[in-house]
């Protein structure tokens, strides 16, 4: 397999109950790797595009779902299936991120 050219990062960490602190994996982060795996099957980019689940933490727990996507560095909060589908498409097809899901400064 060639280096991919993006790769995306899904936090799926999950914390023991009672933890003070929010988990990815608590607020839908299966939900989002498998929507960011389907666009994967379905665009057949498999040469050029990874998905990978991250199961240590990210950081902004409180934002999460988190996604990474490098080598842009850029980083998503909140990102639901929906959200999944047009981040990726518009990073495998444009190569730009969308702006309105991307983690303000700061957030870390």
């Amino acid at each position: 397999m060639p280096k991919p050219k993006v790769h995306f990062l899904i936090c799926a960490n999950q914390r023991p109950a009672g933890h003070p602190r929010s988990c990815c994996a608590d607020k839908g982060a299966m939900n989002t790797l498998t929507a960011f795996g389907q666009r994967l099957q379905a665009t057949q980019k498999f040469d050029t595009v990874m998905v990978s689940a991250v199961r240590s933490c990210l950081g902004p727990c409180s934002q999460g779902p988190i996604v990474a996507v490098y080598p842009d560095n850029v980083w998503y909060g909140n990102v639901d299936a929906e959200k999944a589908a047009k981040i990726f498409d518009s990073h495998v097809n444009e190569g730009m991120p969308v702006k309105e899901f991307m983690l303000q400064e700061g957030t870390f």
